[in-house]
């Protein structure tokens, strides 16, 4: 797992603003969020890993064990979700579930490039972003 500790910084993004529209995001929000270019890092201790992410609105820490689903909140408007993260290689599934839909975020690590594919239970499409470490 050689991309535990990279900090891996945005690039790029594939029909992201399909994917925001799919789970409701108002159409004023989807033009920020379209900019929302956030870094990421992801670290273990023992068997607890730590997700770390920094964007415009600054840090957020995620800490979980692969497999173990627990309670967190998303959003500008801290929707209550549940959230499981699988670690299996160099593949990191995150599937989050809440009232109204699920959505899957599968993070494919490639030496220094990190693709995120993102589909939703809500929609039809794929969304794709892409990181550099």
């Amino acid at each position: 797992m050689s991309f535990l500790g990279k900090t891996y910084k945005f690039e790029s993004q594939e029909n992201f603003d399909g994917f925001l529209k799919s789970v409701g995001v108002p159409d004023d929000k989807i033009a920020l969020l379209n900019k929302f270019t956030p870094s990421q890092r992801l670290e273990q201790n023992g068997d607890s890993y730590t997700y770390f992410t920094t964007t415009e609105a600054g840090p957020k820490e995620t800490t979980f064990k692969s497999g173990v689903e627990f309670d967190d909140k998303i959003g500008v408007d801290n929707t209550p979700i549940k959230n499981k993260y699988i670690v299996e290689g160099n593949k990191v599934t995150q599937i989050i579930s809440a009232d109204k839909g699920s959505a899957t975020f599968v993070r494919d690590y490639d030496g220094d490039n990190l693709t995120v594919t993102i589909t939703s239970s809500l929609w039809d499409g794929v969304a794709k972003r892409f990181y550099k470490a």
